[in-house]
């Protein structure tokens, strides 16, 4: 079992509690991006999308709160300390958001479908675990690194937008961070039929404070500990594998607040759907569907190791700190869903 008093288990304790708010956001606010998008462009309502867009303004307001207390430095996180790749975000997230609409949710919102008894979303999460690793450190990893190499941001200042406006302006970064974050918040909320749902902008809420409370717990312990653990915030592409190798060898390595993270969806879903009253058993009866969902889960993992996130790694995390990635990916995964969708709901054939 790990020491839970120990750097790493702090952290993987951090991780469970900030994402048993994911989970349970999930289960009782129906946050999720997949079904934002297809009540968008299929149900003619944006009020999911809207909810994206609370959690956005709580997350970047909150975070750039952190960085004006001194409880955050920007700079630690990866989405500022790595170079920005616009192809790479670009195709990375075209490819995650078509199989993510071939698969029916993101990791996400597999690992909160699994907290609520569906069977097939254990097979996308295994399989999404597993693809992400294999571009990331396995097989295909030279050919990702060869393609699109990462490197430590050697510019003056990081690739972030309010870091950038701030060079151009001269104003405080975590003013502008605010103010943006905030202009976010108000534009989401310019809406009467969110206005009327109090519990769902709450939901909302609480996703965006789960990102922010996972960035100042691992701030707190990177700066008062010794063992040099990196300042993390949530993503469930890479942690789905890390997770998966954790439960296999856990007596050897140790936790991570990926684990953690992972575990506190699954158990907040669980405990979500309980309180409603969801939790069935549900499999798959369709070998097509299962094909269909195989091979989505292993092109959500490879595209969302090549963009550096997924809907809630860059869609929240990255967007929090305002990273000029955030936007450009989650818009590439946005058109990868809306091709996804088209070709299973209409196809793509003209109609005669």
């Amino acid at each position: 079992m790990p020491d839970l008093l120990s750097e790493h288990g702090l952290v993987a304790l951090i991780g469970l509690g900030s994402g048993l708010l994911l989970g349970l956001a999930a289960r009782l606010g129906r946050f999720c991006t997949l079904g934002a998008i297809e009540d968008l462009l299929y149900g003619g309502s944006d009020l999911r999308m809207r909810m994206w867009g609370v959690a956005i303004g709580t997350a970047v307001l909150g975070s750039f709160f952190l960085m004006a207390a001194g409880l955050l430095d920007g700079t630690q996180t990866h989405y500022l300390s790595i170079r920005w790749m616009p192809l790479a975000s670009i195709l990375g997230g075209l490819a995650f958001g078509y199989g993510m609409a071939l698969a029916g949710t993101c990791g996400y919102g597999a690992i909160a479908r699994l907290g609520g008894g569906d069977l097939r979303s254990f097979v996308i999460v295994l399989v999404m675990g597993v693809s992400t690793y294999v571009v990331l450190s396995g097989p295909l990893a030279p050919l990702r690194a060869a393609l699109f190499p990462q490197s430590a941001v050697t510019a003056a200042s990081p690739p972030g937008i309010a870091h950038q406006l701030g060079v151009l302006t001269g104003l405080p970064v975590n003013g502008i961070g605010m103010i943006l974050g905030g202009l976010i918040l108000a534009a989401s909320l310019a809406s009467r039929p969110l206005r009327s749902r109090p519990r769902q902008i709450a939901w909302a809420v609480a996703v965006g404070l789960a990102v922010i409370l996972a960035w100042a717990g691992t701030f707190h312990v990177a700066q008062t500990g010794f063992e040099g653990l990196p300042v993390v915030s949530h993503s469930f592409a890479a942690p789905l594998g890390e997770s998966i190798l954790w439960w296999m060898t856990g007596s050897a390595r140790p936790i991570t607040f990926a684990v953690g993270s992972v575990a506190g969806v699954w158990a907040g879903a669980f405990l979500g759907s309980l309180i409603k009253g969801h939790f069935r058993w549900e499999a798959c009866e369709d070998p097509r569907e299962l094909r269909r969902q195989i091979f989505g889960a292993a092109l959500m993992g490879a595209g969302a190791v090549v963009a550096s996130g997924c809907t809630i790694g860059q869609g929240l995390s990255a967007f929090s700190v305002l990273a000029l990635s955030a936007p450009v990916t989650m818009a590439a995964i946005l058109a990868g869903a809306a091709i996804g969708l088209r070709q299973l709901i209409v196809g793509f054939q003209p109609a005669e």
